[in-house]
């Protein structure tokens, strides 16, 4: 018993310096989505999309989106924050000025976006066991509440 008691108290103190230095993790880097499979007429499709992914030190994580839409024009976008959930603004996006993060296992992401107070979207993002793609799926609501759910993917920059 008195061993029993011992481990649980180690892990106790384990736990949260696990909790702070999270698994590295197969997200961090520059992301391309496939624009070739994305859910809209091809004359309407960004050019690029890319996203990068990275741990920004004590706890952050850090994540920026490039895009070039159809016409041309880039947008750039980015936010840092800590992976427990908390929100932190975001800068330059069109959909979003606040993001929380969650991290539950180090291939997956979880991101809750919002503007101006309003909900927008919750993307989960996640990358396979071989390490050559990403897959995204995005949740929003479309006209009179009805769910909708996008999958975009991606593959490594290197």
């Amino acid at each position: 018993m008195k061993v029993f008691l011992a481990v649980v108290l180690l892990l106790g103190w384990i736990h949260p310096a696990l909790a702070e230095s999270p698994m590295p993790s197969p997200l961090t880097g520059r992301w391309a989505v496939d624009v070739s499979r994305l859910p809209m007429a091809p004359e309407a499709r960004p050019k690029s999309v890319t996203i990068t992914f990275g741990s920004a030190g004590e706890g952050k994580w850090s994540t920026e989106v490039d895009i070039v839409d159809a016409a041309g024009s880039e947008n750039h976008s980015k936010g840092t924050a800590t992976l427990d959930g908390t929100p932190a603004s975001v800068t330059g996006n069109n959909e979003a000025d606040t993001a929380a993060f969650r991290m539950p296992a180090p291939n997956v992401l979880i991101m809750a976006l919002s503007k101006g107070g309003i909900p927008g979207s919750t993307r989960i993002y996640s990358v396979t066991g071989d390490g050559n793609s990403l897959i995204e799926t995005a949740v929003y609501f479309g006209d009179h509440g009805v769910p909708i759910m996008r999958t975009h993917y991606f593959t490594p920059v290197r």
